[in-house]
């Protein structure tokens, strides 16, 4: 990963729409390897597919195209979806990824992206997300496409994702739902939860597709004119149709800028502040919706003492989090307290770098956190072992934070 100094960045123009492939093939355009993305989507451990890129020309923008070709017996062909399609549950697709031999940022980052897509489609259908049976989204080469995306990222080393507005087309498209709207469904609930912003244009070819938006929606730090940045590479991932009015690619533009005299990381990385006023419910139950808030993807949650009208105590449950995580996060504040109703603010943040390690502590495997300034011991781990040894959690985590503080360098506590 980059240094404090400077990061990643890959900045994605969807003026034609966006599409899990052409994004995936943009990538490599870029000079992602495809051999290493090849190598990272076999660790999925699943066969009947082959994945190809090609030079072509797209209204004579030359472009890479990547063609991911699946065996007819897993129920499509050349990426077209028909009504044979097998149905994949969102669980199986989640636990595919747990099982899969993937690099740590690789995993998080498609696991992220399904979840999504599980939450937005569980939303429109009125079912659990866990429960959610993807149709085209869950097809084998959807899954290549996202996790091939979220190679050529790693490749790359990007370390943050930027993204133009979107645009989308008009008329209907075929689903194995049917005959849905153009934009589909799926697609417009994307945009709108993470309050993207994305412009029609005249054509009734579905430019962007679900798995296209959700990997924007939900990896992009932000939205909008390419970030401040010293471009490195610039590359295109073409569409499958050559259309004559407009060249059918997604461009993206790799580039690292500076980390304190910048003025885009200046302003921090965006992020949405969600809060209930809540008088009537235990600590208890405040606590089980604070882990519940970590585990659904929170960055941080936590409660404070308040006194309401009538000089109730109260408290404030707050929830920091990425903007494209609202919807779900909110949903777990009011399912949770009853509150009958959250409120929303926008902040930046400036996130500390940092590494994650383990320490050997008597036997006991500990995880740490370790920054530039400080060694944060994870306190589970070491009561667990305290326990164990039969010492104070205070012993455990003084000999961890040593042990960590001898093993790493000065480069591995700047690293992010």
């Amino acid at each position: 990963m980059s240094d404090t100094a400077e990061r990643t960045i890959a900045w994605f123009n969807c003026q034609a729409g966006v599409a899990g492939d052409m994004t995936m093939a943009s990538l490599v355009d870029a000079g992602a390897d495809p051999d290493e993305v090849a190598t990272v989507i076999a660790g999925l451990g699943v066969d009947g597919y082959a994945l190809l890129f090609e030079r072509v020309q797209r209204c004579g923008v030359g472009a890479t195209w990547a063609n991911v070709v699946v065996d007819h017996d897993h129920g499509q062909h050349d990426g077209r979806a028909d009504r044979d399609t097998p149905h994949r549950p969102a669980r199986e697709v989640l636990a595919l990824l747990d099982a899969a031999d993937l690099p740590p940022r690789v995993r998080g980052r498609a696991r992220r992206v399904f979840l999504r897509l599980a939450e937005v489609e569980g939303a429109i259908h009125g079912v659990d997300p866990t429960e959610v049976e993807f149709h085209e989204v869950g097809a084998l080469d959807s899954i290549v496409d996202v996790v091939g995306v979220c190679a050529a990222l790693e490749s790359l080393d990007i370390d943050e994702v930027w993204c133009s507005p979107i645009a989308v087309g008009h008329g209907e498209v075929r689903s194995a739902h049917g005959v849905i709207p153009n934009p589909a469904p799926a697609t417009v609930t994307l945009l709108a939860d993470a309050g993207a912003p994305s412009r029609g244009i005249d054509t009734t070819m579905e430019v962007s597709t679900p798995t296209g938006v959700a990997l924007m929606t939900t990896l992009a730090t932000g939205f909008g004119a390419m970030p401040a940045m010293s471009t490195s590479a610039v590359g295109y991932g073409a569409g499958t149709a050559d259309t004559a009015e407009r060249a059918n690619v997604v461009q993206v533009v790799v580039g690292r800028r500076g980390g304190h005299d910048d003025s885009a990381d200046a302003d921090g990385t965006p992020v949405a502040l969600l809060e209930a006023n809540v008088d009537d419910i235990t600590g208890e139950v405040l606590a089980h919706t604070i882990g519940r808030l970590l585990t659904a993807g929170a960055h941080d949650a936590w409660v404070t003492p308040i006194v309401m009208k009538k000089g109730r105590p109260a408290h404030t449950v707050s929830v920091l989090c990425d903007p494209a995580s609202v919807v779900s996060l909110r949903s777990v504040i009011l399912d949770e307290t009853g509150s009958l109703g959250v409120r929303m603010s926008m902040l930046h943040r400036w996130p500390q770098q940092r590494t994650e390690a383990t320490v050997d502590v008597d036997g006991h495997t500990i995880r740490v956190k370790v920054a530039a300034h400080r060694i944060k011991v994870e306190f589970d781990d070491a009561a667990a072992a305290a326990v164990s040894l039969g010492v104070p959690v205070r012993v455990v985590l003084d000999r961890a934070a040593r042990a960590a503080d001898e093993t790493t360098t000065p480069r591995q506590r700047d690293s992010p």
